[in-house]
């Protein structure tokens, strides 16, 4: 009986651990799609902000 509670002990908390677990790894993927949003959208204003300085003749 006591090898039973021990073996119910520890799956359940190996199965608390996996879900705080992949509960890390949904915020960590959200994170980083954020952050490569925000890295595209920089690159793309920098992009055209030299285009514009580098554009001859317009001022």
């Amino acid at each position: 009986m006591r090898t039973v509670l021990w073996i119910v002990g520890v799956v359940g908390g190996a199965l608390v651990l996996l879900g705080l677990f992949l509960e890390a790894v949904r915020w960590l993927v959200l994170i980083g799609a954020i952050a490569l949003v925000v890295v595209i959208v920089l690159a793309f204003v920098r992009g055209r902000q030299m285009m514009r300085q580098h554009s001859p003749g317009r001022r």
